[in-house]
Order: C-alpha cells, then structure tokens, then sequence
C-alpha cells in the first residue's frame, strides 16, 4: 500500500512538473511569435456560426467591400446571440435587431418568397448585410477605413461621420467600431498562427491550485459554494487572476478570441467541447489546455477538478483568450 502511494505521488510530481515546464514554454513560444500572423479573412471558423445561418452569413456578409462574413457574424451575435426570436424592452426584433421603423425602410426579400419578415433569417440576415452597404455608400467618400466609419454610421448616423471625416468622437461610438471589429477576429477563421496570450501561465497556475477540488454545477468559487467550480466557473475565475474578465458560460467563452487549430494549441488555450460540431452555441464544456494532449478541467458532477485528455469525439475546437476580444463581447447573450 505504502508503495503504490510513493508510485502515485510520484507520478503526480512528474506530471506538475511537466505542466509547469509547458507553462514556462508560453513565454518561450510567445517570443518567438511575436511578429507572427493573426487575424481573420473571409472564411468563418469552424462551427463560430450556427449551422442554420452559415451559409446564409457566409453568402451575405461578402455583399460589398466593408463587411466580411466574420463583421457581419459579429454583428448578430453582438444583436441577439443568433437568437431569431429575440426581442428587445425597445422594439427591436428578430436575429438581426431591427426596430419597426428600420425595418420598414431597409427590410428585404432575402429569399425570395414574395414577403419581408423580420423574424425569418433568411430575410433579417441579408437585410442586416444590406443595410450595412447602404450606409457604406452614404459614408463612402470619407476618409479613413470603410468599415469603421461603416460601422459608426450604424451607430451615430452617416451624418455624424461625414461631418467629423471619420469615426465621430463619440465614446460610445467609438467603443462599438472597436467592439464589433475585435469581435469579428473571433468569428473568422485565422490565416496563420494567432498570438499566444501573455496571460496563459497564470491562468494555469491558478487552474494548478485547484486540483483535487470536487466538482460543484454552478460553481464560481466563492466561499459560500467551498470554493467549488462548475467547467466555466473554474475557466472564468482562472483568467480573471491575470486581469480577463471572461462571460460565466462556456459557449460566449468561446467568443473572447481567435480560434488556433488542434495543431497549434499552447498552455493556456481553452479548450471546447460539444454534442453538436457545427454550432458554437451548443458548447457544453470547456477546460484550460496545459500541453501534451491534456487540459485542466472542472468535469461533472461527482468529480474533481483534474487533468484530462483532449482528444476525444465531441472536441469541438480552442481560443486564445485575448484581453480585448474578452471585453468586447456582450454582457449578457
């Protein structure tokens, strides 16, 4: 007995010192990819879009020069979370949020059954794209970049920019082109490595010191809960250590940054996971990659914060947490 419990400590050792050797790696790979290729292009990530609209986003959102499939998906999601049915306390409706009167003005036959319904995304989602090139034009002769002045167009009217030549000095302006274009990164897929996050040892360190802690369903570790986790909570708390303030579930978590391929994941990654592979928004679980195939992960219910491999059927995909894509995304979804 004495000797399988050295055999277990030891291999429990081997194993945290192996972590910690990858979490040292972070600020290795980090250096050495500094001036590496982020960013996104026309083509959505992997399942970033609900199945049911991704062609419809993908088709749209190339409507003209200063939307992508990637802005226009940031936009719904920023909208209604992909909800078609949303509705807002000011009117506004459907997938896309428009208010009546928008509606009425700039609404279109998407699909071409003879009728405009806001409700229906197939009319809503390139009346959304539409819309965004109409306002493009009025703003087209301004200087500076279309999308952003697009974008504040949408925002503050095309009035607004064309008087100040550009984004308007309107705060709340300028936070929504900044939103909404940092939250296209994490909508689009990347065209080479993304940057590692400068915070991900800490967040692992932080995952490290839970080890062993049983699962709690709705756990966010406060002490009324004995320092319990549920899979986000644990995710959540980990990297609001190093200052990310990520959403509390795990699929609006999958939204706070670009999306490395399974070949290129680092320590620190969060890691996803899903019954269904073409939708984001059906993610059930998440972990925090720690390298070798293994991620730190608050599992189910009866179980202990622990390691566990990553490879299995229902891997649905990664972020690299950034700290501009976490606060761009919407508070709640």
């Amino acid at each position: 007995m004495r000797k399988a419990w050295i055999v277990a400590t030891v291999a429990i050792s081997s194993a945290l010192a192996f972590v910690m050797l990858l979490v040292v790696g972070v600020y290795i790979v980090a250096g050495n990819l500094a001036n590496g290729i982020g960013g996104g292009a026309k083509a959505l990530a992997k399942g970033a879009v609900p199945a049911a609209y991704s062609d419809l986003v993908q088709k749209w959102g190339n409507l003209c020069p200063a939307i992508s499939p990637a802005l226009l998906a940031a936009q719904l999601y920023q909208e209604s979370g992909f909800n078609p049915r949303a509705q807002s306390h000011a009117a506004a409706q459907g997938i896309a949020q428009f208010i009546p009167g928008t509606w009425a003005t700039h609404g279109i036959d998407g699909d071409g059954d003879g009728d405009r319904d806001v409700w229906d995304p197939k009319d809503a989602i390139p009346s959304a794209a539409s819309y965004d090139c109409e306002l493009a034009s009025y703003v087209k002769k301004v200087g500076g970049n279309p999308t952003e002045n697009m974008l504040a167009a949408y925002n503050a009217g095309a009035y607004a920019v064309i008087k100040y030549g550009g984004v308007p000095p309107y705060t709340e302006t300028r936070n929504y082109v900044k939103r909404i274009t940092t939250l296209s990164e994490s909508f689009a897929a990347p065209v080479g490595r993304v940057d590692p996050s400068e915070q991900a040892a800490g967040a692992i360190e932080y995952a490290q010191t839970k080890l062993g802690t049983p699962y709690l369903w709705g756990g966010t570790g406060t002490a009324e809960q004995g320092g319990r986790f549920d899979c986000s909570g644990l995710t959540q708390a980990a990297y609001e250590t190093v200052g990310i303030k990520l959403p509390r579930v795990a699929n609006d978590q999958y939204n706070a940054g670009p999306h490395p391929a399974r070949d290129e994941l680092l320590p620190g990654d969060l890691v996803f996971f899903s019954d269904d592979l073409t939708n984001s928004r059906a993610i059930r679980h998440v972990g925090i990659y720690v390298g070798g195939g293994y991620m730190i992960d608050a599992p189910r219910t009866g179980a202990v914060i622990r390691f566990d491999p990553i490879d299995t059927p229902d891997y649905f995909g990664a972020t690299r947490v950034t700290e501009d894509g976490a606060k761009a995304l919407p508070t709640p979804v």
